[in-house]
Protein backbone atom coordinates (compact mmCIF):
# COMPACT_ATOMS: atom_id res chain seq x y z
CA UNK A 1 0.00 0.00 0.00
CA UNK A 2 1.38 3.20 -0.78
CA UNK A 3 0.79 6.58 1.20
CA UNK A 4 0.05 9.79 -0.99
CA UNK A 5 1.30 12.57 0.44
CA UNK A 6 -0.51 15.59 -0.94
CA UNK A 7 1.42 18.97 -1.28
CA UNK A 8 -0.23 22.00 1.03
CA UNK A 9 -2.95 24.02 -0.68
CA UNK A 10 -0.92 27.28 -0.38
CA UNK A 11 2.02 26.01 -1.44
CA UNK A 12 3.18 28.99 -4.53
CA UNK A 13 2.00 27.88 -7.50
CA UNK A 14 2.78 29.18 -11.37
CA UNK A 15 0.50 31.65 -12.37
CA UNK A 16 -0.09 29.19 -15.20
CA UNK A 17 -0.75 26.01 -13.30
CA UNK A 18 -3.43 28.13 -11.22
CA UNK A 19 -5.21 29.43 -14.33
CA UNK A 20 -4.68 25.98 -16.34
CA UNK A 21 -6.83 24.70 -13.25
CA UNK A 22 -9.39 27.47 -13.65
CA UNK A 23 -9.71 26.65 -17.35
CA UNK A 24 -10.38 23.38 -16.71
CA UNK A 25 -12.75 24.12 -14.20
CA UNK A 26 -14.66 26.21 -15.75
CA UNK A 27 -14.44 24.01 -19.30
CA UNK A 28 -12.35 26.58 -20.93
CA UNK A 29 -9.29 26.34 -22.82
CA UNK A 30 -5.92 25.99 -21.08
CA UNK A 31 -3.94 29.31 -19.97
CA UNK A 32 -1.26 28.86 -22.22
CA UNK A 33 -3.93 28.78 -25.78
CA UNK A 34 -5.93 32.05 -23.93
CA UNK A 35 -2.47 33.58 -23.55
CA UNK A 36 -1.26 32.58 -26.95
CA UNK A 37 -4.57 34.54 -28.91
CA UNK A 38 -4.51 37.88 -26.32
CA UNK A 39 -0.85 37.95 -26.54
CA UNK A 40 -0.48 38.08 -30.70
CA UNK A 41 -4.36 39.02 -31.48
CA UNK A 42 -3.32 42.00 -33.13
CA UNK A 43 -0.93 39.58 -35.44
CA UNK A 44 -4.00 37.56 -36.16
CA UNK A 45 -6.74 39.91 -36.82
CA UNK A 46 -4.37 43.22 -37.73
CA UNK A 47 -4.24 46.65 -36.45
CA UNK A 48 -7.72 47.94 -37.51
CA UNK A 49 -9.91 45.22 -36.56
CA UNK A 50 -7.68 44.95 -33.24
CA UNK A 51 -8.62 48.66 -32.13
CA UNK A 52 -12.58 47.29 -32.46
CA UNK A 53 -12.48 44.05 -31.57
CA UNK A 54 -11.16 42.37 -28.31
CA UNK A 55 -10.62 38.66 -27.50
CA UNK A 56 -12.67 37.87 -24.25
CA UNK A 57 -12.18 34.16 -24.09
CA UNK A 58 -12.10 30.77 -25.46
CA UNK A 59 -14.94 28.87 -24.55
CA UNK A 60 -14.54 25.71 -25.58
CA UNK A 61 -14.65 25.55 -29.04
CA UNK A 62 -16.60 28.94 -29.19
CA UNK A 63 -14.26 32.48 -29.90
CA UNK A 64 -16.01 34.82 -27.59
CA UNK A 65 -14.80 38.50 -28.76
CA UNK A 66 -16.62 42.32 -27.78
CA UNK A 67 -16.48 44.92 -31.00
CA UNK A 68 -16.77 48.96 -30.07
CA UNK A 69 -19.75 49.33 -32.51
CA UNK A 70 -22.47 47.61 -34.03
CA UNK A 71 -21.32 48.06 -37.33
CA UNK A 72 -17.85 46.21 -36.53
CA UNK A 73 -20.19 43.17 -35.02
CA UNK A 74 -21.52 43.32 -38.48
CA UNK A 75 -18.20 43.07 -40.29
CA UNK A 76 -17.44 40.36 -38.17
CA UNK A 77 -20.45 38.42 -39.10
CA UNK A 78 -18.82 38.60 -43.03
CA UNK A 79 -15.11 37.50 -41.89
CA UNK A 80 -16.25 34.90 -39.57
CA UNK A 81 -14.87 32.03 -40.99
CA UNK A 82 -11.40 33.99 -42.67
CA UNK A 83 -11.28 35.06 -38.49
CA UNK A 84 -11.64 31.57 -36.58
CA UNK A 85 -8.98 30.07 -39.77
CA UNK A 86 -6.68 32.72 -38.98
CA UNK A 87 -6.95 32.03 -35.30
CA UNK A 88 -6.29 28.46 -35.89
CA UNK A 89 -3.46 28.92 -38.46
CA UNK A 90 -1.46 30.27 -34.60
CA UNK A 91 0.68 27.25 -33.44
CA UNK A 92 -0.59 25.94 -29.97
CA UNK A 93 -4.56 27.83 -30.79
CA UNK A 94 -6.98 24.78 -31.89
CA UNK A 95 -8.96 26.54 -34.69
CA UNK A 96 -12.92 27.47 -32.83
CA UNK A 97 -16.01 26.46 -34.66
CA UNK A 98 -17.91 29.19 -33.48
CA UNK A 99 -17.61 33.23 -33.35
CA UNK A 100 -19.66 34.65 -30.82
CA UNK A 101 -19.76 38.50 -30.67
CA UNK A 102 -20.67 40.81 -28.13
CA UNK A 103 -21.51 44.69 -28.63
CA UNK A 104 -19.88 46.40 -25.79
CA UNK A 105 -17.94 49.76 -25.21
Amino acid sequence: MTDHVSEPADRPRRIGESLDALSRQFGQHGADETARLFSRWTEIVGAALAAHVTPLRLDGTTLVVQVDHPAWATQLRLLGSELLDRVGAVPGIDRPTTLDIRVGA
